[in-house]
């Protein structure tokens, strides 16, 4: 049983402990039977279902109201612990319209967040581009300006939720300038005639991926999303929250490897004794639950923060998903390593935990580009001070 002992700490209000509570409730009875044979009428199903439940409200905050960061974590961890595509699934709703919670104009949180927020539309994020990867900056794809128009024309690749998204926020060049000042943001439906799925990406732990082709693609000029040239400021402010909760996904899979690792130690016999017997068996339990503790402090700090106003974190956020990504890649190491030839059976929960964990270490920012990130932090921080 996982850990709930976290929750007592003073990073949480009364209503953070019942939301976790509950949630941890509903996903222990409704995730068991989710049925991965088909990935997307799963995403699809399972977006309907938390909708239907109310899961998925803090993933947007229609009145332009801070995120709370701190729920957003705790619903991912809750969710990841139980099921990795529920937790992408919700983790989705939240990013993909982060960018119209934060910054989109009361018309287009109108349109949108109350559909995503009951599960009735998908969403999806659309930043990375096939020449670019974590180089935001050296985004290609254009936004011209055609009288109340825009046209786009370019590429976007590794996009969760190409394919069965209904609503894309997507960045784009609009010339303003060079590197990052030039991009801008919009939101685009699935719809629009020019917009093409050219290629359906198949990785590790299975989930809605692709790529999408952009050909003389007819947007609005009211589909911007905030000012012209403004698009890196809001890629990096929703990533700034959402990348804590990356953390807590990570986080998730972490306790749920422990806990699969504590089961078997315990009731599997060795030469007539426990395995937990062993002492080198006792020094991987100890790894994994400091590791497991260590990055729950960092993530719910760096949620805290955000939440208590800071207006980035990107120092906080930056050191929680590299630590708690890497660490919970150990921690699944070991629990399989513990469960000896069944840890790499298909079908054995630790063997689906080693292929989830994988891809949180690369997207929203690999673990090198988070240690760029924290160093440049720091030194600037030092140098301010």
């Amino acid at each position: 049983m996982a850990d709930k002992t976290f929750l007592n700490w003073p990073f949480f209000k009364e209503h953070h402990r019942a939301h976790a509570s509950d949630l941890s409730a509903w996903a222990g009875s409704a995730l068991v039977a989710v049925d991965h044979t088909d990935n997307d009428q799963a995403c699809r199903d399972l977006v309907r279902a938390m909708g239907d439940a109310g899961w998925l409200m803090p993933s947007a905050a229609p009145d332009g109201a801070p995120l709370d960061v701190r729920t957003l974590c705790l619903t991912r961890e809750t969710l990841a612990y139980h099921d990795g595509l529920a937790d992408f699934a919700f983790a989705m709703q939240g990013l993909g319209t982060g960018a119209i919670s934060l910054f989109g104009t009361d018309a287009q949180r109108a349109e949108w967040l109350p559909l995503t927020r009951k599960g009735e539309a998908i969403s999806a994020f659309a930043l990375t581009e096939p020449q670019s990867g974590s180089d935001v900056a050296n985004s290609t794809l254009t936004a011209a300006r055609d009288g109340n128009d825009y046209i786009l024309n370019g590429e976007k690749t590794w996009i969760s939720n190409g394919g069965i998204a209904d609503v894309y926020t997507l960045f784009a060049r609009t010339g303003d300038a060079p590197g990052a000042r030039g991009l801008s943001a919009f939101i685009v439906s699935a719809d629009v005639a020019g917009l093409e799925v050219t290629e359906r990406l198949e990785v590790i732990a299975p989930h809605p991926l692709a790529t999408l082709r952009f050909t003389d693609c007819r947007i609005p000029a009211s589909a911007m999303l905030g000012q012209s040239g403004q698009g890196f400021k809001i890629a990096m402010s929703v990533l700034d929250v959402f990348r804590s909760t990356v953390a807590a996904a990570a986080l998730g899979f972490a306790r749920r490897a422990l806990d699969e690792a504590l089961s078997r130690v315990t009731t599997r016999h060795v030469q007539g004794a426990p395995l937990f017997n062993l002492q080198m068996v006792q020094g991987h339990i100890a790894d994994m639950a400091l590791d497991v503790d260590a990055a729950a402090l960092l993530i719910y700090r760096a949620a805290w923060t955000k939440d208590s106003g800071a207006p980035r974190i990107t120092r906080e956020a930056a050191m929680a998903k590299l630590f708690s990504t890497d660490q919970a890649q150990q921690v699944i190491d070991k629990a399989v390593q513990l469960h000896g030839g069944d840890g790499v059976k298909k079908g054995v929960k630790v063997e689906e935990l080693y292929r989830d964990i994988r891809a949180l270490r690369i997207y929203e920012g690999a673990s090198d580009v988070q240690r760029v990130v924290i160093a440049r932090q720091v030194i600037a921080d030092h140098q301010g001070g």
